[in-house]
């Protein structure tokens, strides 16, 4: 495989591929032409933000809907519980449903320490729902590293009242083969950022994220600020040569009307490269674990080249269903929320999991 296509397949990190020459959307623009890219409140989208708090450590979750089974959001690696906030808001207008997204450990804004994600997952839910039989029926939805959380979680049997199993552009065979680039890929994002709307042109123009209406909400959760043990290398990086500088076609940077709060350095929230030593762990024997999940199951890609032996054998015989929305990026369900929507509705009323609460586009899986 070439750099190119390991680039392409860089999934489990969601990282950026390549910047395309192809013309993006551009989401705002001023009365005087130039772009912005105005920070989007989390509110616009889930009804509540809380804190579970799980033994000595807390975690924040958003949560959309109140009724009907509980779709369990679980973010890629970098990302935060903020990735799903565009698919929440349309799901739960197609099918009566109860979104919940967690933020990881060091992936949001939680004060937990380095542990094994699949035990946090289940004693998150747990803790929302003690009674188990009370608790509704769980549908896990997992994104890139987050879909492998998912499959680990499942195949131990760590979720109670499991009805449905989503993952969402992560595959053994592509992560294994892309890991010998992964440093390299990691260490050529920006370091940091000087404000919050630089780091959404950044993650729109770069392709991190091709939707910018996502991009304006999901890049908060991102991203922290920098603090006073962080002053080094990164600063200096921010004073050589500004992200947006060198992916702007024009060179002139978004233009702004936020506080002046929100123009204070921001840094990568969670440090993947830390995460080095469990990369291989996190995707080995993922395929086999995944098939022999009893669960119905549906895996959503950005492309069919994604697939492995195991999955291709696998779907041939009908183990799991398949969508494939070839228009994303990485991040399918920040870069087509309503087909994802579609997909998700479509997959939970062919299973009998939930009832559409109105008409929507059905989703035929691939063959």
């Amino acid at each position: 495989m070439d750099r190119q296509q390991i680039l392409k397949n860089a999934a489990f990190v969601g990282l950026p591929s390549p910047v395309s020459s192809t013309h993006h959307q551009i989401p705002q623009q001023s009365a005087r032409g130039r772009v912005r890219f105005t920070p989007a409140s989390w509110d616009k989208y889930f009804d509540t933000k809380r804190i579970v708090n799980v033994k000595e450590n807390a975690f924040s979750i958003f949560e959309k809907g109140s009724l009907g089974p509980v779709l369990y959001l679980i973010h890629g690696g970098g990302f935060s519980a903020l990735s799903w906030a565009l698919v929440s808001k349309a799901i739960t207008e197609l099918v009566a449903c109860r979104c919940v997204a967690v933020d990881l450990r060091g992936h949001g804004a939680d004060n937990v320490e380095n542990a094994v994600v699949n035990s946090d997952i289940a004693d998150v839910i747990r803790t929302i729902f003690p009674n188990e039989q009370d608790s509704p029926p769980i549908v896990l939805i997992g994104h890139s590293l987050g879909g492998a959380v998912c499959v680990h979680a499942a195949s131990r049997n760590l979720i109670p009242k499991l009805v449905g199993l989503v993952v969402i552009d992560v595959v053994e065979g592509t992560a294994l083969e892309s890991l010998a680039c992964m440093e390299s890929i990691v260490r050529g994002r920006p370091k940091c950022f000087p404000s919050i709307e630089n780091a959404i042109e950044w993650a729109f123009r770069s392709g991190h994220i091709k939707n910018p209406e996502s991009a304006c909400v999901s890049m908060i959760g991102q991203l922290m600020p920098m603090d006073s043990s962080s002053v080094g290398d990164s600063t200096d990086v921010c004073q050589a040569v500004s992200a947006c500088d060198t992916i702007m076609e024009d060179g002139a940077p978004p233009e702004t009307d936020t506080p002046k709060e929100s123009t204070k350095t921001l840094i990568w929230r969670i440090d993947l490269l830390k995460t080095q030593p469990f990369w291989l762990g996190w995707f080995t024997g993922l395929s086999k674990m995944y098939l022999e999940c009893p669960t119905p199951k549906l895996l959503l890609l950005a492309g069919m080249d994604r697939l492995d032996k195991d999955l291709t054998i696998g779907q041939m015989q009908g183990k799991f269903q398949m969508v494939v929305l070839p228009k994303s990026g990485h991040a399918v369900q920040e870069d087509q929320p309503v087909k994802v929507a579609e997909a998700l509705a479509t997959f939970l009323v062919r299973n009998k999991i939930v009832e559409a609460a109105s008409e929507f586009q059905r989703t035929f899986p691939c063959c």
